[in-house]
């Protein structure tokens, strides 16, 4: 239960976010996108729980987490909250145009869901998932090269990337795209760096860019 507390807290700010926002506990789509977040963080404990290891490594990373990853995800929190916001002002109370009607609320539901998926078999398939990018020397740290991480080389952050693009369809907001745009900037500049760091310091990682080419997609990048 202590593990949970952190997201129990976090989903209750984004909440509070969101509804404060939109002046009203009847903007349904703050319920149900936090929803997903309570499920998410459920599911993520389950799939934890055969790997305590990797649990107390995501719950206190240990030490060598890179400066800038700090920064960056920092800034990817401040901009979630700012996606809230927006939404909250846009679609529960101000109704600024254009609106987004049903069809877009379930494909960003779909989009959420998928990208959850993806985030989740990269987590059970990698032991060394950490919350920070860090070379994991204290847990001898190797290469992921199964699973998902024969398709793309940070499965992880695809997923949270697709999660994150269906985040203004589901809150129902087009306002609230471009604050998650600069979100999937940030990530996509991390996963950049993130590879630079493995590929300089990870023994092996070199090889796996050679078999497994592209980083977040397949054909493209």
């Amino acid at each position: 239960m202590k593990s949970l507390l952190p997201a129990i807290l976090s989903n209750l700010l984004f909440l509070g976010i969101l509804l404060g926002c939109a002046g009203t506990p009847s903007y349904w789509p703050a319920w149900i996108y936090v929803g997903t977040g309570v499920l998410m963080s459920a599911l993520t404990r389950v799939v934890l729980r055969k790997n305590p290891e990797l649990l107390a490594e995501r719950g206190r990373p240990g030490p060598d987490a890179k400066p800038w990853d700090k920064k960056l995800l920092g800034l990817g929190f401040l901009l979630t909250l700012a996606t809230q916001i927006v939404a909250g002002l846009d679609a529960g109370r101000h109704h600024w145009n254009p609106h987004l009607a049903w069809p877009w609320f379930a494909a960003g539901l779909f989009l959420t869901l998928a990208g959850m998926t993806l985030f989740l078999l990269a987590l059970k398939e990698n032991r060394f998932f950490s919350s920070v990018v860090r070379i994991q020397r204290d847990r001898g740290h190797t290469v992921c090269d199964s699973g998902p991480y024969r398709v793309v080389r940070h499965p992880g952050s695809a997923g949270m990337i697709i999660g994150t693009l269906g985040i203004p369809l589901l809150l129902m907001s087009a306002w609230s795209a471009i604050p998650t745009a600069l979100f999937v900037a940030v990530m996509i500049a991390r996963t950049h760096l993130e590879d630079c760091a493995l590929e300089n310091e990870l023994e092996g990682y070199r090889a796996y860019q050679q078999s497994t080419r592209f980083r977040l997609v397949p054909g493209l990048w």
